[in-house]
């Protein structure tokens, strides 16, 4: 695994940009956010993609030093093959996949790219093709495209409700097929509202109990939220550690911390947290 793929395994928070801004690109990366994704897909109408990926790759020259990961068209678009090109630029660390639906458009965006794919989880096909897509060379971490997804479906989704208890199902399709993988947990969807500071932090714990590991931004006003969502507390911290200095303490035989048994799942849990916790400080 190279560094790239660890960053990107890593990484909590995923904030877009769109390619006709590249004014805002050095924005995105003082804002705190682990990753910045350049976006040429959604947020470029079809009159405007050259020009956007010309000025990406202006912007990634002038910026030595600085990775982006770029969202580029989907498989069978007029930009797919000339975006995947752009992709090699030594300032790239990784391809966003919009509409993955087959192992055969992984293996040949990776192969045309040669950089670390995030495919985008949002048809029916999709979803029908995770096993494949998980394992696909290249695959690094799985994302849900929920607001694609639900045009599709006909999903009547509603934000307010910080469970979303539409995209259950599918959200834990990712989470098993990621585990399968031996993948990082995935990266959830947007939450369009900004400004809910309250409300997207609920939402983001919520994605993080259900086993995601971070999550696409659209504002940099996000980041903070969404970082600490999926960064252990100092209390998560503390349990786990009282967990373990318990447990050495007993020898191996079954004791009880704060109210509680602790036995073999409890231990994992609280190494896991202790090596999420570790990560976030790195």
């Amino acid at each position: 695994m190279n560094a790239a793929q660890l960053h990107l395994g890593r990484a909590r928070s995923f904030l877009f940009v769109p390619a006709t801004r590249p004014e805002r690109i050095a924005k995105a990366v003082a804002s705190g956010t682990d990753v910045v994704i350049v976006d040429l897909e959604d947020a470029v109408g079809p009159a405007d993609k050259p020009a956007a990926r010309s000025a990406l790759l202006a912007w990634l020259d002038d910026n030595p030093g600085q990775p982006v990961v770029v969202r580029i068209n989907a498989a069978g678009t007029e930009w797919h093959e000339v975006d995947l090109a752009a992709c090699r630029h030594p300032g790239v660390a990784g391809v966003m996949l919009p509409k993955a639906e087959t192992a055969a458009a992984m293996a040949h965006a990776h192969a045309a790219s040669t950089r670390p794919l995030l495919p985008i989880v949002e048809t029916a096909a999709g979803l029908a093709a995770l096993p494949r897509i998980a394992t696909a060379l290249g695959c690094c971490r799985l994302v849900f495209g929920k607001l694609d997804l639900a045009v599709e479906l006909d999903l009547m989704p509603d934000e307010a409700d910080a469970e979303e208890l539409v995209f259950l199902p599918y959200r834990a399709q990712l989470v098993i097929a990621s585990r399968l993988a031996d993948l990082p947990p995935p990266v959830d969807g947007v939450f369009t509202a900004i400004g809910a500071a309250e409300a997207l932090a609920a939402y983001a714990r919520r994605a993080r109990r259900h086993g995601f590991g971070g999550q696409l931004l659209i504002h940099p006003s996000q980041v903070e939220a969404v970082t600490a969502a999926f960064t252990p507390a100092a209390a998560e911290v503390d349990w786990a550690r009282a967990v373990l200095a318990a447990t050495d303490a007993a020898g191996g035989w079954v004791v009880v911390v704060e109210g509680r048994m602790v036995d073999a799942p409890v231990i994992a849990r609280a190494r896991r947290v202790l090596a999420a916790a570790a990560l976030a400080a790195d």
